[in-house]
């Protein structure tokens, strides 16, 4: 079975809200999640996200602090999504990330641990998560 977050074109499965993402189906039948048209627009709200909102807005420089805003303990295993993506990307969870434009290459691996985090490693689509790293640059 595909998972949610690629089948919505959603790798880090972005909650609906009153956000209209660039990007997003005109038609969302999914209840809880955004659905993007294509995976790039799904990576493209993703990398706003953490690096604009979480990073800028919230001032969020750590793993260890944008998971436990994106996956809190009341709803996930907030320890061990940590772990995972610390894991993967080799980056210590209070290590800071860096500023977005100057580190991109942190960023987008923080996005793929979490996309293998939220979908499984099947559904990481390096090419996808470069494009949207483009369009959330424009």
């Amino acid at each position: 079975m595909i998972a949610r977050g690629i089948r919505n074109n959603n790798p880090l499965n972005i909650r609906r809200s009153k956000d209209k993402w660039q990007g997003m189906k005109a038609l969302q039948t999914d209840p809880q999640f955004c659905q993007f048209e294509t995976m790039a627009y799904g990576w493209r709200a993703a990398f706003v996200m953490l690096t604009r909102t979480y990073y800028h807005t919230y001032r969020l420089y750590t793993i260890r602090a944008i998971i436990n805003r994106w996956a809190p303990p009341n709803e996930n295993n907030t320890r061990a999504y940590i772990e995972n993506v610390c894991r993967f990307t080799g980056i210590g969870a209070d290590e800071p990330l860096g500023i977005p434009s100057a580190h991109a290459t942190r960023w987008m691996k923080l996005g793929a641990a979490m996309c293998v985090q939220e979908c499984g490693a099947e559904g990481l689509d390096w090419i996808a998560l470069l494009d949207g790293w483009a369009l959330a640059r424009e």
